[in-house]
């Protein structure tokens, strides 16, 4: 057996210079990693209005000037040395760090990688002090109101092969500018303002966290989302997650911050998905922006040298506490959650419009209700149309506007159009009754048997030997699902019962269906998500179809249950099943007041 080559070269000590190179690579990945180094300091430092200046995507110039406390002219020298830090001082501080920047890493790697240069002055000095980052400089007067200027010109122009590994200049930019937008969203009481070869690009006045995330996420963003604001213990989540049917192509408006510091966790990220897990549509992606606040004892923010990740004393608890807090805030009902910004906008603009029009007469008008080739249906069977018999009609003037306001007719058969308060609601009937039942037969499935509508005529079809092979082998799992199916031959099944929140969908569609799914994956130690699957596809098969006719009142009952059932603005398949068109919005498609 060959031996193992010996070294070539004794173990020794590295050079400093190397040293400070190769912790370099772990924190100076792009000048966007430099700029995010440089910002934390800055708000360490107690700066609130923050310059960027950026040329030719960061590599060739970035200058950070902020208006903090600033660097005293004997610490400036320290402060470009590795490891020396004023922001913790023993283990104890680093068990509770509270501050973005801790390492003390971070000047002196940029250093290593660049030119770089300090400039500061504290409150009280009589000038301000320049240090250049090269070995063996000392401080020189400089001019300076206050705070500190860091300058990095020239990234990597010691280590060339790095630069060949980053992309193109816009796109390095482009990573900047993220790198600006995710601080400034935790530190909305900070201004920053982002120019790149001279021109500006961003800029972002003080204000609160609600201003804050509109100027950076859109006002768009604030409208379709839910707010979430909840604690327990030590925790605390609060921000905006979005609503499943305004979802993204790609998980790039995805904010997730741990006391105020942006984090790309595994565990957060899967307990915000599992949040969504029944609500969004195919490969799309939530969007959110949220802030866990935690005791900086029970998390450790010393995982990564770029501090992106984190871990927690207790993760069970944490992913617990953010998945349901967020499940939450998305399943609340209609008639339980709060108008959003743009809603609230829309009604005071509604307000003016009726104010001009007060001395204009209003006449109350209703489109005929359309026939369809299934107005003979029976109405009975579903529950809408029962609530139906007594749910009131529109009044002519509503003060208090339900939110999806009162029917007005039926369009093709598949749409049902509403007034609101705000404007002109649409609603996809089927999707809207599909997450109506499927939120009762999760409610009913839970611990509950289920009860069965007998059929006055059981429904006979043919059936492959699978199908009813399967049939004798979960026969009990099929009566506590609410069927009762029995075989009728060797290619026959009857259905003599189903489900009595399902009696009015073809029997023989839902038995087909359910059977697939047994055959492919049975009933034993069904998972949750494997049963939610399930229950989506019976309230698929057992929801009201298109074309069929709904009278006002119908419609109506339809729009209140909608309003006080869970997650009712999207259907078990993560499409949306309504829309709001406001008046402004209509205004500006007709020209008015143009």
């Amino acid at each position: 057996m060959p031996q193992a080559a010996s070294l070539r070269s004794p173990i020794q000590l590295l050079p400093d210079a190397l040293i400070s190179q190769i912790a370099a690579g772990e924190v100076v990945e792009r000048p966007s990693s430099v700029l995010k180094e440089l910002l934390e300091n800055a708000l360490d430092a107690g700066g609130t209005v923050i310059n960027i200046q950026v040329e030719e995507g960061g590599v060739k110039l970035i200058r950070v000037i902020d208006d903090g406390g600033g660097i005293a002219r004997d610490e400036l020298a320290l402060a470009l040395t590795r490891h020396a830090t004023s922001k913790i001082a023993s283990l104890a501080d680093l068990e509770h760090v509270a501050t973005l920047g801790f390492r003390g890493e971070a000047l002196a790697s940029v250093a290593s990688v660049a030119h770089l240069t300090l400039t500061s002055r504290q409150a009280g000095s009589a000038h301000a002090w320049r240090l250049p980052g090269e070995p063996g400089a000392t401080p020189e007067p400089a001019a300076l109101i206050k705070g500190t200027v860091v300058e990095m010109r020239e990234l990597y122009y010691n280590t060339p092969a790095r630069r060949k590994f980053l992309k193109s200049e816009a796109t390095e930019f482009a990573y900047c500018a993220e790198a600006v937008k995710r601080i400034a969203l935790a530190h909305p009481e900070a201004a920053f303002m982002l120019a790149h070869n001279g021109r500006v690009g961003l800029h972002l006045a003080r204000s609160d966290a609600t201003g804050r995330t509109g100027a950076i996420l859109g006002e768009d963003f604030l409208a379709e989302s839910r707010v979430v604001n909840a604690g327990a213990g030590p925790l605390r989540l609060f921000g905006y997650c979005a609503t499943p049917a305004h979802s993204r192509p790609r998980g790039d408006t995805q904010y997730c911050y741990v006391n105020g510091r942006f984090v790309r966790d595994r565990l957060l990220a899967h307990a915000l998905r599992e949040a969504y897990r029944d609500m969004l549509h195919g490969s799309r992606y939530p969007a959110y922006c949220l802030f866990l606040e935690v005791d900086p004892a029970l998390v450790d923010v010393n995982v990564h040298p770029a501090k992106t990740e984190v871990r927690f004393r207790d993760s069970r608890a944490v992913h617990q506490f953010v998945l349901h807090t967020v499940h939450k805030a998305l399943s609340s009902p209609l008639s339980g959650s709060p108008a959003s910004p743009a809603q609230a906008e829309t009604q005071a603009l509604r307000k003016m419009d009726s104010a001009r029009s007060a001395s204009r007469p209003s006449r109350p008008w209703m489109l005929p209700r359309q026939s369809a080739p299934h107005a003979a249906e029976p109405a009975a069977y579903y529950a809408f149309s029962r609530a139906a018999l007594t749910a009131p009609e529109a009044p002519a003037e509503a003060p208090d506007t339900p939110p999806l306001g009162y029917a007005l007719a039926q369009l093709h058969g598949i749409y049902v159009l509403a007034q609101n308060a705000q404007g002109l609601i649409i609603v996809d009937m089927h999707a809207a009754h599909e997450r109506i039942l499927y939120e009762k037969l999760k409610k009913v499935f839970d611990g509950q048997r289920v009860a069965t509508q007998a059929l006055l005529i059981p429904a006979v079809f043919t059936a492959d030997a699978l199908d009813v092979a399967a049939v004798e082998e979960h026969a009990g799992a099929l009566r506590e699902l609410g069927f009762e199916v029995a075989p009728m031959g060797p290619a026959q099944l009857a259905v003599r019962g189903v489900p009595a929140l399902l009696q009015a969908a073809d029997p023989v569609a839902l038995v087909r269906g359910l059977l697939a799914e047994l055959r492919e994956h049975g009933v034993s130690q069904m998972p949750n998500s494997r049963r939610d699957e399930l229950l989506a596809t019976l309230a698929c098969h057992g929801a009201v179809h298109a074309r069929r006719a709904l009278s006002l009142p119908e419609m109506n009952a339809l729009l209140r249950q909608m309003e006080e059932t869970e997650r009712a603005d999207q259907c078990n398949h993560g499409r949306p099943t309504w829309t709001e068109l406001s008046l402004r919005e209509l205004d500006k498609l007709f020209l008015r007041g143009r």
